[in-house]
């Protein structure tokens, strides 16, 4: 059976109108595709931006933490200085413990040496008050003596 002129063109235009819809079609998720590549490239953009936020912010961070290092050096030196004057205290309170040591030991001793000494000075005193009683004594038997002959 041959077609007729009239059913090839209608089936040429049937045909022609699909590939107009794909075409159509085609030409719509290409668009989509574009407007879909524009978005991943802004995002990417985005994205490079955000990276390079991050990354002088770490950059600061380590600046950061260079710097508190460095102060917690610093306060570990100075710490060991403390510590090596404080060793420096406890010996010179130590040398003035044994001082004073020795000074209570010489006190107790000047005590000790003055008691006897005042009980000497005492003892002397009254040894010449007899002394002095006795002379006086004698210097009245010398008087009486002296009349008597």
């Amino acid at each position: 059976m041959a077609m007729s002129n009239e059913e090839f063109q209608q089936i040429v235009l049937q045909k022609l109108e699909t590939l107009e819809v794909g075409q159509k079609n085609l030409v719509d998720g290409q668009k989509n595709l574009e407007v879909g590549q524009n978005n991943l490239e802004k995002g990417q953009k985005n994205l490079e931006m955000r990276q390079t936020k991050l990354e002088k912010r770490q950059e600061n961070l380590e600046i950061g933490q260079t710097k508190l290092e460095k102060r917690q050096e610093s306060l570990e030196i100075g710490q060991t200085k403390l510590e090596k004057r404080q060793k420096s205290l406890e010996i010179g309170q130590k040398e003035i413990k044994k001082d004073i040591k020795a000074i209570i030991e010489q006190t107790a001793n000047l005590t000790e040496f003055r008691e006897e000494i005042n009980n000497k000075v005492d003892t002397l005193t009254n040894e010449l008050n007899t002394i002095e009683f006795i002379t006086s004594k004698n210097w009245n038997d010398i008087a009486k003596l002296k009349l008597a002959k």
